[in-house]
This record gives C-alpha cells, structure tokens and sequence, in this order.
C-alpha cells in the first residue's frame, strides 16, 4: 500500500495494493490496522454508495457541526474527486485538491472533517463508495457552489448535470467555515 500526501494536512491519498491476474483482482478495501499504521485513524460508522451518469457532479458537500471524515472511491467507472479546506484555522483554507479515481488505478481518498467534498463522473458511468465517521444529517449539510470563482476549481467537464441543491450553493465567501480544525463550532 502507498501513501500520497497532498497539500491539504489529514488529506491524502492511497493506492491500495491489487492482486492483479486473468480472472480480475482482489484487494483489501479497508483494513483498520493497516489504515491506522500510515496515519488514518477513522472510526467508521456509515457507507455511502451513489451511482451517477457521465458528467454528473455532486457537491461540494460538508456537515457543520456534526462533521464527517471520508474515505471515498470508485467501485466502476472514473471521477474526478475534489477536496476543499474549510477550516479557518487552516494554513490551506480556500484551498482544494483534485484527483482521478477510477476503477482500473483503485485509489481512494482520506477526506478529513473539516474538507467540503465533490466529485464529477468522467466514465459512462460510475460507481462511488464512501465511508463515513458520522451520520448523515440533511439539517447540518452545507454546500459551497462548485463553480465559485473564489475557488478556481479546475473541473475536467463543462456544462456538468446538478441537483437543485447543488446549483443553490453558497459563494465561498458565504460559506460557514469550522472555527478549529476537526471541531464542529463555526466561525462564520
């Protein structure tokens, strides 16, 4: 397994090691005390499965108070998955991360709390995992607009297919931002 370190602390990325043969592969998606031994130490309550068509994007999400460490990948398909620092006391706030997932490289994200989280399907389509260290609660999910030129998000698709929710994102500047890395108070 190898650990890829981003710009943004707590967030990085991992390449699982697959066992590769004629008849597919086999991998450990999630193994706890291997996870732990590099770093990523997540207690995991809630999996997640979207499903999307070509040049869907979803986000960018996050829950303020109650936030949620993710570690995401792509089970069929490939996306482009993006990670934002919103954590005001973070020397990467406003900052984001963006990498390719897809089934055929097998890598997955660690998204810590206090990072907003999108995705959009370059594939046909797409199957998308993610687990998650809190519950999910529609009354606490915040969602920053994905094309906030604040941002500058450098998104591989134009003209991507949005929920309403999605088009109704706040500006970076509106957005509610985590007073402390990894607490749930709000400083804006």
């Amino acid at each position: 397994m190898n650990l890829l370190h981003t710009e943004i602390e707590g967030l990085v990325v991992i390449e699982p090691q697959a066992f590769e043969d004629p008849r597919g592969f086999f991998m450990e998606a999630f193994h706890r005390e291997r996870y732990e031994a590099l770093g990523v130490h997540a207690d995991f309550c809630q999996d997640n499965l979207s499903f999307s068509c070509q040049k869907t994007l979803r986000g960018l999400h996050y829950q303020l108070p109650r936030e949620q460490a993710k570690l995401v990948q792509v089970l069929q398909g490939e996306v482009f998955d993006v990670a934002v620092d919103v954590r005001q006391d973070s020397p990467t706030l406003g900052q984001w991360v963006g990498v390719h997932l897809s089934d055929t490289n097998h890598r997955q994200v660690y998204v810590p709390a206090g990072c907003a989280h999108g995705f959009c399907v370059l594939s046909e389509v797409a199957d998308f995992l993610y687990k998650c260290t809190d519950w999910y609660y529609p009354e606490y999910e915040q969602t920053i607009l994905w094309s906030d030129p604040h941002l500058a998000i450098e998104w591989p698709i134009r003209e991507p297919l949005l929920s309403n929710k999605d088009q109704q994102g706040v500006a970076w500047d509106q957005a509610r931002l985590f007073a402390k890395s990894g607490s749930g108070s709000v400083a804006r």
